[in-house]
């Protein structure tokens, strides 16, 4: 459906240059969404797909193993999306104090996304709403250390920022001026919240993460923010157990489509195109999670039945291999810590693994060496890919 401009625009002075800058109006979008029967089916199918993740979860030994991967599978997409090089190898090698393929840099912000997702799900855990305040503590978490530590951490911007372009006056889009952004995100807050009415969730996160895109109202790390708080927001309204929907990789692949949408929403209203979109994201998300879930389980099973194979060692070398279900790249002084195994036992352990193809070693050495769990890295990395 094509509406009016959703907002209105005022025009203010920065860099030297007059700009005209974005002020979206409140939601819910008026007039309502013109629900065809096209759109509710694909939103159906989405909380079908949900319905099926949240439940698979109870095919996992133990999710929380698998949780630890997936999670950082997700901060490496979202903040490739943002310009980062770190694969999920760098990243765990970073977790384990060894030298990354790529700039520590680029491995800290990815890092930094994986506490603030904790962080934010802790907090919610603790009965803390989903709030203003929350979405800036995680912020802050995001940019604690870094290149983002001088964006302001934890404080919404006081200088007018623009996405695209070398400067505002070329800029693809001007969000609010400074003077509006706390107005914006207090209207946020309350749609949130379900006021001025209530709103099914799936349609509220659609919905609050353009607008949360549009009033950009940190000076860093809008993007990032705005991914995590469709997350969040499953898990608050417990749609999801467990944090297992992340877009960032549907969007990625699709990003130029999502942001011509999102223009299409602030110039002409068209909500339904975006949550036509949003409805396929969710769905083919979640059930390519439901299938990631299957394959590690399948693996797990496959390798465990070979370790049972190996007599007396089998028990000490199931703890190995447990603890690499969790940390698929380790160090044996690593797995020594996690397992409290001696560390002569666990070099046996590791030999097992090798021999019974398993894990392989990455650094071809006698001392600090590194070993991978390498086929569940492979399921895990699938999308993550850097660009040639």
């Amino acid at each position: 459906m094509k509406r009016a401009l959703q907002g209105h625009h005022i025009t203010v002075s920065t860099v030297g240059e007059k700009v005209k800058a974005f002020v979206p109006s409140p939601l819910p979008p008026t007039p309502p969404i013109d629900w065809t029967p096209k759109l509710r089916s694909k939103f159906d199918e989405a909380l079908l797909a949900l319905g099926r993740l949240d439940s698979v979860s109870v095919l996992l030994p133990d999710t929380s193993l698998f949780l630890y991967s997936y999670v950082r599978k997700e901060a490496v997409l979202s903040s490739m999306i943002e310009g980062t090089q770190s694969s999920l190898s760098d990243l765990l090698l970073f977790e384990l104090n060894q030298e990354p393929g790529v700039p520590l840099d680029d491995v800290q912000e990815v890092s930094n996304y994986v506490a603030a997702l904790i962080h934010g799900l802790s907090r919610l855990a603790e009965g803390f709403p989903l709030s203003l305040r929350l979405v800036k503590e995680i912020h802050g978490v995001l940019l604690a250390k870094g290149r983002g530590r001088h964006q302001t951490p934890g404080e919404f911007r006081l200088s007018q920022n623009w996405i695209g372009g070398t400067r505002p006056g070329n800029a693809a889009f001007v969000p609010p001026p400074v003077g509006e952004v706390l107005g914006c995100m207090g209207k946020l807050e309350r749609f949130l919240h379900d006021e001025p009415e209530p709103t099914p969730v799936l349609l509220k996160a659609a919905l609050a993460h353009v607008q949360f895109e549009t009033i950009h109202p940190f000076l860093d790390g809008n993007g990032r923010i705005g991914r995590l708080l469709i997350t969040l927001l499953l898990c608050e309204q417990k749609v999801l157990r467990e944090p297992m929907l992340y877009l960032s990789l549907y969007f990625k692949t699709h990003r130029q489509f999502y942001y011509e949408l999102l223009n299409r929403v602030r110039l002409t209203g068209d909500w339904e195109a975006w949550l036509d979109f949003f409805a396929e994201a969710v769905t083919a998300t979640a059930i390519q999670a439901v299938d990631t879930v299957q394959q590690i389980v399948d693996l797990a099973d496959e390798d465990l039945n070979k370790i049972g194979t190996l007599g007396r060692a089998a028990a000490s070398t199931g703890q190995v291999h447990r603890a690499m279900l969790e940390h698929p790249i380790a160090t044996p002084g690593w797995l020594v810590e996690k397992t409290g195994i001696t560390p002569p036992t666990v070099n046996k352990c590791l030999g097992h693994l090798e021999r019974l193809g398993i894990v392989r070693e990455l650094t071809a050495r006698k001392r600090n060496r590194v070993f991978s769990y390498a086929r569940y890295v492979t399921i895990l990395n699938q999308g993550t890919e850097l660009p040639e």
